[in-house]
């Protein structure tokens, strides 16, 4: 227990030194916390097989899995803060319309190439491989694109709806992975669930929004009988955990398997609460704040994760090279196509497809999924390649686009050190 609380430390230590370093040379703090996670973790550091000293095996930091999902929760809760009405009524019908239709396109064409590239070469990659990447190529990472937003203090309409798209992709990818996983598995076993393809996506999606929308209630319900900023605070840590835990409870009943969405339901939840809590700004000002290390270490374990035995593989660098140039033109293209039909501002056809090109946690999710498949092995270590290579530069691509658009202020920010008088 001892070796974990000074792993932990030694883990936030060095992220937040490197991100000094991170801001001499113009990068976001993400990157410096990831580059410490590679640093601690068991390809550098970790090598030693020094407890306390990094993160020493792939399971050590497997022991720190609920950490990274209580960030996660926080994460996805504080978006939530972005889905108020007022906003809604604004910007509703376009991150909508841009949330789906960027996504779809990015599927469609991923699978495209992929799936030509089947045809042409069979040995290198299965149709169903295809398919199911397909798919997993929609999600995108909120947790960095958010922690840009905030270190930079970005405002503005292009920030808006990136954060309302973004919370909006988790919903949207989960139901595109789900459908094309049926499909993969009708290809590879011959026989097609109505159940996987249809039924278990939608509950997944209704639990989520139920949970949602219950434990938000709940919240400002007993937020009314406490005064104390701090007893408030607490609570609100007690929801967010209670969400998170719920969120991760699967059970079958009936031969059909019931489960939510950890970044689905505490959105919802975030949103319910901050539309119906009068006091709801004041109190996610400071949740910010609270959750501060929470976020870092997420980052710092990420990149602990990165598993750099993949680069050895050659098939693996080929396809993940293929797949990744393929899902950033879809991102990009599906982003310019669906803020040109809904008439967005030129600052955000230009740029809101760059921000967009994260990807992380979820899409990982995805492909440990697909592990049951004969290409599985190979579906989750191209993810992986992709993940190491849009962890480290999509959040400095996400950072430049968002000066470009002119909702960064770079010269303006200020230290917020106060000497005692």
């Amino acid at each position: 227990m001892e070796y974990f609380l000074i792993s932990l430390a030694l883990a936030l230590i060095l992220g937040l030194l490197l991100s000094r370093v991170a801001k001499k040379v113009g990068l976001p703090a993400v990157t410096a916390y990831l580059i410490a996670g590679v640093i601690l973790g068991p390809f550098v550091l970790g090598r030693f097989d020094v407890y306390g000293l990094g993160f020493t095996s792939e399971n050590y930091v497997a022991n720190f899995k609920i950490l990274s999902q209580l960030a996660l929760g926080f994460i996805a809760f504080t978006i939530g803060n972005e889905f108020r009405l007022k906003d809604l009524k604004s910007m509703g019908k376009e991150a909508i319309t841009v949330g789906i239709l960027q996504a779809v396109i990015t599927t469609a064409l991923v699978d495209l190439v992929l799936i030509i590239l089947h045809f042409i070469a069979p040995h290198i990659i299965s149709l169903s491989a295809a398919i199911v990447l397909g798919a997993i190529a929609a999600a995108t990472a909120p947790a960095a694109t958010l922690m840009v937003v905030k270190q930079y203090k970005a405002k503005g309409p292009l920030t808006k709806l990136l954060l309302m798209v973004v919370a909006l992709d988790d919903a949207v990818g989960l139901v595109l992975f789900s459908v094309s996983f049926g499909i993969a598995s009708s290809i590879e076993l011959g026989t097609v669930s109505v159940s996987s393809m249809l039924l278990e996506p939608l509950i997944e999606v209704v639990l989520s929004a139920v949970y949602g929308v219950l434990a938000g209630v709940i919240l400002n319900y007993l937020e009314k009988y406490f005064h104390s900023r701090s007893k408030r605070l607490s609570l609100v840590v007690a929801f967010v955990m209670l969400t998170s835990g719920l969120s991760m409870v699967e059970f079958d009943l009936f031969g059909v398997h019931f489960s939510s969405s950890l970044l689905l339901t505490c959105m919802i939840a975030g949103t319910t609460f901050c539309n119906i809590c009068s006091a709801s700004e004041e109190i996610m000002d400071r949740l910010d704040r609270w959750t501060a290390p929470i976020n870092i270490l997420f980052f710092v374990i990420s990149g602990a994760e990165l598993d750099f035995s993949i680069l050895a593989n050659p098939l693996v660098l080929l396809i993940g090279c293929i797949y990744i140039i393929t899902r950033s033109s879809g991102k990009i293209g599906g982003s310019y196509i669906s803020t040109k039909l809904t008439h967005c501002s030129k600052e955000i056809q230009h740029h809101l497809g760059i921000t967009l090109l994260p990807q992380a946690g979820v899409a990982l999710g995805m492909a440990n999924s697909a592990l049951a498949f004969q290409d599985g092995k190979i579906i989750c270590n191209i993810v992986l390649f992709s993940v190491f290579v849009y962890e480290l530069v999509g959040p400095a691509l996400t950072k430049n686009s968002l000066v470009r658009a002119g909702e960064i202020q770079l010269d303006q920010r200020k230290s917020s050190r106060v000497e005692n008088s």
